[in-house]
């Protein structure tokens, strides 16, 4: 009969759009995470040198370009697993919450940076990012049952916050 699809044209055009809202997910989750590093940039560049370079720092603490390249990688994954769960239907239960802990584990990442580098106090940005890394369980917590790759990728991030949460206490009581 004319007219009709076929339940292969229809299976195609879902998939299609399927992955389009996949596409477009992660496209916005890049761009958001992306937004959240540049104002973390603007505020964290000039207060390295000479504030944050004259501070008496741990033994641990590895060289910059070792920091940067783990917050490089760990915003991507943090990209990737925001996107996973936006790309789910909009009513899919446990979803909306699970983005409120992202945005506010985001939030207060950036929080940090104003506290630490903007200013220059290890002491409230221990404070901050001790609750984000709290937030960031909430959020694993929150992703495992809607998307378990979505929750791993955020795993790294948790590793991460304890070590940075670690370098941060430890610059505090070496100033």
């Amino acid at each position: 009969m004319l007219g009709d699809k076929s339940g292969a044209e229809m299976s195609a055009r879902e998939d299609s759009a399927s992955s389009s809202r996949a596409l477009l997910s992660q496209l916005m989750a890049l761009l958001l995470v992306a937004a959240v590093v540049s104002v973390c940039m603007l505020v964290k560049f000039p207060n390295y040198a000479p504030w944050y370079a004259e501070l008496k720092k741990p033994w641990f603490v590895p060289p910059n370009f070792v920091f940067a390249m783990i917050w490089i990688a760990v915003y991507l994954l943090m990209a990737f697993a925001l996107g996973r769960i936006l790309s789910m239907p909009k009513e899919t239960p446990g979803r909306r919450a699970a983005i409120l802990l992202f945005l506010a584990q985001l939030a207060l990442n950036m929080l940090w940076t104003f506290l630490f580098f903007g200013l220059h106090s290890p002491l409230l940005g221990l404070a901050a990012i001790v609750a984000q890394l709290l937030c960031v369980g909430a959020a694993i917590a929150a992703f495992r049952p809607l998307d378990t790759q979505a929750a791993l990728a955020l795993a790294p991030l948790a590793a991460w916050l304890a070590f940075v949460a670690l370098t941060n206490y430890e610059i505090v009581l070496l100033n």
